[in-house]
């Protein structure tokens, strides 16, 4: 059998589908599974995959459309099945699993929006709850694809390796640091796709934050981000005002991911890095605003959600339609009023 699995939707997407991966290779040891991304960071990491034969990288948004229908038809009828990780749901993903051409095309039935992005393109399909977590939903396209149920929900996979060690280890050295110390890990970032910028605390209270845990426990803080973050971390940085506030500046992603595991305790928005720090099993306090705490709090790791319960909450979903705020008093207000009292008790909680 001859499998393409689609994770084009960002690197936390396809990390999330890695416990499913891992369930499929042991039933299926022989078959011929393949990986297609579109961004440079998640071949990055599936790269390392054991359980994928090949990762297949092209970047869609900068390819166009005319070279970008020419690769995926470049795939036809290559693949007995082709399946779109949860969540995909944009009307373009399910166009490209339809034109890779595979006899079984798998995918989730969206509560919102699945028939207006053409989700019936796709003939194998698990409807889409609320109340689980994406892990468990991909497990479930899994299960629907093999018609079988697992028992077991593996934990999310990213390998470190011994490189990876190599610069954690000189980055310690470089900067002065101990495995010793209090390294507390910092992602102030997020995605920006569909107004998602508005899911980040401010940047405000992780520098209070950061000067808080630095005189109260005499913490070390890490701050991680991609290179479009640059910016924002060195405000933070600058906020803090203290030599015990290091930007981590790494080549890449699985350097990044090499210095979280030395973190005592991973503080982040809803992103990537956050699912990484639980891959890696870091303590992780999550700091989630509109988004389903449901769909993707930390993965199997020792871990707190400081959020607010609103009666609005949650209100994003996986839909093409931006992130919005529709409140009359407070807009945003479930990120906006998340006080660094509350994320720093939760830091103390986990690092005791």
């Amino acid at each position: 059998m001859k499998i393409l699995i689609l994770a084009l939707s960002g690197i936390g997407d396809a990390l999330m589908f890695t416990p499913a991966l891992e369930l499929m290779r042991k039933e299926l040891p022989d078959a011929r599974i393949d990986a297609l991304v579109m961004y440079r960071a998640a071949k990055e990491m599936l790269g390392r995959n054991s359980d994928l034969n090949n990762v297949y990288y092209f970047d869609f948004l900068k390819e166009g459309v005319l070279r970008s229908l020419k690769y995926i038809l470049s795939l036809r009828h290559k693949y007995d099945v082709s399946l779109n990780v949860y969540p995909s749901n944009r009307r373009e993903y399910n166009i490209i699993n339809f034109l890779v051409g595979a006899q079984k095309r798998v995918a989730v039935k969206y509560l919102r929006k699945d028939k207006q992005n053409f989700g019936a393109l796709n003939n194998i399909r698990v409807p889409e709850n609320d109340f689980i977590h994406n892990v468990q939903t991909n497990i479930k396209l899994v299960e629907k694809l093999l018609d079988k149920k697992f028992e077991e929900e593996p934990p999310l996979k990213f390998p470190l390796t011994p490189g990876d060690e190599d610069f954690a280890q000189k980055f310690l050295s470089d900067n002065r640091l101990k495995t010793t110390d209090m390294l507390v890990g910092f992602h102030p970032g997020s995605a920006t796709l569909k107004n998602q910028i508005k899911r980040r605390w401010e940047p405000e209270k992780f520098a209070g934050l950061g000067k808080r845990l630095i005189n109260d426990r005499n913490a070390k803080i890490l701050i991680f981000g991609g290179p479009d973050e640059s910016g924002l971390n060195k405000k933070i940085k600058e906020l803090i005002n203290s030599e015990n506030a290091i930007v981590v500046d790494s080549p890449g992603l699985t350097e990044n991911a090499a210095v979280i595991e030395k973190c005592r305790v991973f503080v982040s928005n809803d992103s990537g890095l956050m699912h990484i720090a639980s891959a890696l099993k870091r303590k992780v306090v999550a700091i989630l605003g509109p988004t389903n705490p449901h769909y993707i709090h930390p993965w199997k790791t020792e871990h707190i959600v400081v959020r607010l319960d609103l009666d609005c909450s949650p209100c994003f979903i996986y839909s093409q339609r931006p992130l919005i705020c529709f409140r009359q008093d407070i807009l945003f207000k479930c990120i906006k009023e998340l006080t660094v009292d509350m994320v720093y008790d939760a830091v103390l909680k986990l690092q005791s």
